[in-house]
């Protein structure tokens, strides 16, 4: 199992996951208001929960490591994997979401300054943005929620007593 300084990587790995994405949850309900914002915070919001997502796979195999390490039955233990299960699926649908809608305004931009070789950019593509931004920002109240629903879940393991 991985420590760092003798606490072990999961709990560590899982503040990554429990900050980063409703914060880029945020964000994207932030871009999804107005299109200048979705220029200016695009890039960034995007870059927090590609680092989010990724904190995912990670906090699921050391929570892996650390279980297998307590070597405890605990029910709590158990909802909790198994609520884990449902992020990154989730994580991944709002990265697609966000990515789509940060490049497609990028695109947008690029066309209507000139300064790329695409078509023209019409009011459909400012509403093909607009679109991808809101299902991005609900897509990201979902993260949220489950983010939530997981970590309750390891919070009473923990809170209960992991052994009992």
């Amino acid at each position: 199992m991985w420590v760092i300084d003798g606490i072990p990587l999961h709990p560590l790995v899982v503040h990554a996951v429990v900050v980063l994405l409703p914060l880029a949850a945020l964000g994207s309900v932030v871009i999804a208001v107005r299109r200048s914002w979705r220029r200016s915070l695009g890039i960034p919001v995007l870059l927090l929960a590609l680092v989010g997502v990724g904190a995912v796979p990670v906090a699921t195999t050391t929570g892996t490591e650390l279980w297998t390490a307590l070597r405890v039955q605990n029910p709590l233990i158990d909802v909790h994997a198994e609520r884990a299960s449902w992020l990154l699926p989730v994580a991944l649908a709002f990265l697609v979401l966000l990515a789509a809608a940060v490049l497609t305004e990028l695109a947008a931009v690029r066309a209507e300054v000139g300064a790329h070789a695409a078509p023209a950019a019409g009011p459909s593509r400012y509403r093909v943005a607009a679109g991808l931004s809101a299902l991005a920002a609900l897509a990201g109240l979902a993260v949220t929620a489950i983010v939530v629903w997981i970590g309750h879940a390891g919070s009473m393991a923990v809170w209960q007593g992991i052994g009992q």
